[in-house]
């Protein structure tokens, strides 16, 4: 693994672990093994760290979404997925996923990190609001009011979800918070 890799996993662990701000260029050159002045060459300032970290979130998160499409015929399926892809970013609740931590931090994130940040939401509601409208056409997902709205509700139950649950290091919280959610999925049919 190269040393622009290993800072980049070191500093999203950090983040996702304690939030962006409470980690400095002198923790990641403990953690990476590496002087502080080797991160000012990849990263010359925490911002340009910042956007590197989520421009990769936001591309694996993409690709999750992808698999998502292609493992998962139903809209209930795909949402049932993606709601394990938020409960499994919570590491048994010791960690929420990148957006949840950045979004957390936002005051101290840079215009052009904020904007990325930003982007991520705006697809990934984009890309529910596409499964709650293939569930209206399945019936697989009950109650579907307006597709965009339950978008947009359900980035938000499951990044505030991750939120609560990390507070209290506790995954059941997580559970809890979404269960009412999953009650409306049709179940998965075994084939």
């Amino acid at each position: 693994m190269d040393t622009r890799t290993s800072l980049l996993d070191s500093a999203e662990h950090a983040a996702r672990q304690r939030g962006f701000d409470a980690f400095s260029y002198a923790d990641l050159a403990k953690a990476v093994g590496i002087r502080k002045a080797s991160i000012h060459y990849h990263f010359p300032m925490k911002a340009d760290l910042a956007f590197s970290l989520i421009e990769r979130y936001a591309s694996r998160f993409a690709e999750t979404l992808a698999k998502i499409e292609t493992e998962h015929a139903s809209a209930a399926a795909k949402l049932r997925a993606y709601a394990g892809v938020s409960r499994e970013a919570l590491a048994g609740g010791e960690q929420v996923c990148l957006c949840v931590a950045l979004s957390a931090g936002r005051d101290s994130l840079s215009e052009p990190v904020l904007a990325e940040l930003n982007q991520f939401h705006v697809a990934s509601v984009a890309w529910l609001e596409q499964v709650f409208e293939a569930g209206r056409k399945d019936d697989s997902v009950n109650g579907i009011a307006a597709p965009a709205a339950e978008a947009a509700a359900t980035l938000a139950l499951m990044e505030g979800a991750q939120l609560v649950a990390r507070a209290a290091k506790d995954i059941t919280i997580f559970d809890q918070a979404v269960a009412a959610f999953l009650s409306r999925l049709a179940p998965t049919q075994v084939h």
